[in-house]
């Protein structure tokens, strides 16, 4: 009754237009009455409880850390990186937003900003060349969501903060992954650029080369920090945070010198707002969590999926596709907060690592950023190109096929995930 309860609310309240944090509460407060448990302060407290967590910090300081590099030019330096060594191939602009993509990924962790950091820069070359216009944003978006996949990534430290999991084995899990989905996403675009009829970029010698890499040093220094320093513990995942953040001041204001003071009110408020929207998300969901927890709706679920936990991959397929259809709906933030602490224990009880099983969650959150109606990465990545949603959307489709390609790879074979995890540790 509880279970169906929660389904029934939390449908209601968003199909109405209720935000999802809001939503979350009303679900708290609906299953506190039907277990004669419910209290105000209850509640508040609990989001308090919630949100006093120190893995939280890392998000400010990730997303303050991605405005900064994009405001101090670091990101357009790693695209001229990129396209210093492989604009010369044929569908070579694709083949740098998504090379661009997967190291702007280890330095930011946000899926909008990076897709709409791409666009910006690659897009006017990319129309110039006569790539398909919708195509390549599309590209882009895909690329952009490579973002929460490799670490740093916060949809990562909202999964660990949610299911009491280590952050810095999520991360460690999350590399390799992340680069497959980057080549799923090159593999799918090399097969439909075939169409346009494109001159490649001419190939530039080894002089242009190492002074595009003497650019970019700097901003590939911060994934070197960041991730060696998680490895060998030397920082916490939060602390590494902090630092991304003082590095990327140091080299958008010192080094670089394009981050202006006059800059910094812009983005420490952009920073603050998206912090805001996490945290009250984060909060709401948690004090939603414990309820969840009293009324062992995992031991619910668990009971209605009994016979698949005898065979773990059947479950975990099911269980894929049901985050995936979910996906489509959600926000990746919500996604996660709901149903990783329902979900859980179940593939626990039914053998499965939790660390692999996190990442699959994730990057099954994250195809989901890409797909419609909701698709937040195809909202951003329209309204920054100007470009109609339906058009990218479109333009998506082979780049989100690949990438379903990609986690339905890392569903079947598992030691693709487990192995590389087992070298880093």
């Amino acid at each position: 009754m509880t279970l169906l309860l929660f389904i029934f609310t939390l449908g209601l309240t968003l199909s109405i237009g209720v935000p999802v944090a809001f939503a979350l509460l009303i679900c708290a407060a609906v299953m506190g009455l039907q277990m004669d448990l419910f209290d105000a302060q209850v509640i508040s407290q609990r989001m308090v409880v919630g949100a006093n967590n120190f893995s939280l910090l890392a998000i400010p300081f990730f997303l303050l850390a991605g405005e900064l590099m994009n405001a101090g030019g670091m990101s357009k330096r790693i695209i001229g990186f990129a396209m210093a060594f492989v604009g010369h191939v044929r569908g070579g602009l694709g083949v740098v937003a998504i090379f661009a993509a997967i190291i702007l990924a280890s330095l930011s962790g946000s899926a909008a900003a990076d897709s709409a950091a791409l666009i910006a820069i690659m897009l006017p070359m990319m129309r110039e060349s006569g790539h398909d216009e919708a195509r390549s944003v599309g590209l882009m978006a895909s690329g952009g969501v490579i973002a929460p996949i490799i670490p740093p990534s916060i949809a990562y430290i909202i999964f660990a903060v949610a299911t009491n999991l280590s952050i810095t084995q999520l991360f460690l899990a999350g590399i390799v992954p992340g680069v497959m989905m980057g080549l799923g996403a090159i593999v799918a675009w090399l097969i439909v650029a075939r169409r346009d009829n494109v001159q490649p970029q001419p190939r530039q010698g080894w002089d242009v080369r190492l002074r595009e890499t003497r650019k970019a040093l700097w901003s590939l220094g911060m994934p070197v920090i960041i991730l060696g320093g998680i490895r060998f513990g030397v920082v916490t995942p939060t602390e590494a945070a902090v630092i991304a953040a003082v590095y990327a001041i140091f080299v958008g204001m010192v080094v670089h010198r394009e981050l202006k003071i006059s800059h910094m009110f812009h983005v420490f408020r952009d920073a603050a707002l998206t912090t805001a929207v996490v945290m009250m998300l984060a909060a709401a969901a948690l004090a939603t969590a414990w309820f969840i927890t009293l009324a062992d709706l995992s031991g619910i679920v668990l009971e209605l999926v009994g016979p698949l936990v005898d065979n773990p991959r059947l479950l975990l397929i099911v269980i894929m596709a049901l985050v995936l259809m979910i996906g489509t709906m959600l926000d990746m933030g919500p996604t996660i907060l709901i149903l990783a602490p329902v979900l859980l224990p179940v593939v626990e009880e039914a053998g499965i690592d939790p660390i692999y099983f996190g990442v699959l969650f994730v990057i099954n959150c994250a195809i989901g950023l890409v797909t419609p109606p909701v698709g937040i990465v195809l909202s951003v990545s329209a309204g920054v190109s100007g470009v109609p949603l339906h058009k990218v959307a479109k333009g998506a489709a082979p780049f989100l096929f690949a990438q379903i390609i990609v986690l339905a790879l890392l569903v079947i074979f598992p030691q693709l995930v487990l192995a590389p995890l087992e070298w880093l540790r």
